[in-house]
């Protein structure tokens, strides 16, 4: 990549449960830490880690510089949506987590018809270089609340204006929405809906690298169930892809695969 470059990532590392047996978090923390030393994201937001999952990431990933608050609005319970960006090149100029709810700015509040408390998490950083500045702002949208998922991509494009005031910015996360999807329809203004975000994957000069799904059930894509998206305003794409690394004899680090995009700001 050239000095001007920027890569981004969204990457649901799939929270530590005793249910997922050997693929419970023990066995494939450092498989998920070395895909993404492998890619080398500038700025890498994650959903779904819980606090020790958090700890062991920022351990294993020494050289970001990480943003972000539980769900439920403390230091160790629940799941965060951290943004961890590399601190040689970026200074952070604010950030800060909302809840996706009514009342955005009360820790743990639910929205509407979700299961639980869903955040965005997002911060403002100055290129040391360049001086150029770029917002990214990462989500996790419910997997149950049709209307949860709606409104919340709805309060996010409300917000992002203040977020970004006027720079470059991008929206990531896993959205629990494919393309067909109002939420997806709403975040990348297809149809009815207006928006100033583009789906990096249709920016792109190039066509898509990688599967087109960013789900699997570790031993096997799940098909048809592409629901993890960056999407951009104010930046231009080089080049869009889902890595589907492999760890081992052949697995999956996580049930998500992370979703690499370079940009030029």
């Amino acid at each position: 990549m050239d000095a001007e470059t920027v890569r981004v990532c969204t990457y649901n590392v799939r929270r530590d449960t005793d249910e997922d047996g050997r693929y419970a978090w023990d066995g494939r923390r450092e498989a998920v830490a070395s895909t993404i030393r492998f890619h080398r994201p500038d700025i890498v937001g994650l959903q779904e880690p819980l606090a020790d999952q958090y700890d062991d990431l920022r351990a294993a990933l020494g050289t970001y510089e990480w943003v972000g608050r539980s769900r439920f609005g403390g230091e160790r319970e629940g799941e965060f949506c951290p943004v961890g960006f590399r601190r040689e090149r970026f200074e952070r100029v604010a950030g800060d987590t909302f809840w996706l709810s009514e009342t955005p700015d009360e820790p743990a509040s639910i929205g509407w018809d979700a299961t639980y408390p869903r955040i965005a998490t997002w911060v403002r950083l100055r290129d040391r270089e360049t001086g150029n500045h770029l917002t990214y702002c990462n989500t996790h949208l419910d997997h149950e609340g049709p209307r949860a998922r709606r409104e919340a991509a709805r309060l996010i494009l409300a917000r992002l204006p203040d977020l970004r005031e006027g720079g470059p910015a991008v929206v990531a996360g896993d959205c629990n929405a494919t393309p067909e999807d109002d939420p997806y329809r709403i975040l990348a203004g297809e149809g009815d809906h207006e928006s100033p975000l583009t789906d990096a994957r249709t920016a792109s000069p190039y066509p898509e690298h990688g599967p087109a799904t960013t789900r699997t059930d570790y031993e096997s894509l799940r098909m048809g169930r592409r629901i993890d998206h960056v999407f951009v305003r104010g930046c231009d794409v080089a080049h869009y892809g889902v890595a589907a690394d492999v760890a081992g004899e052949g697995w999956y680090p996580s049930d998500h695969l992370p979703v690499v995009v370079d940009l030029s700001v």
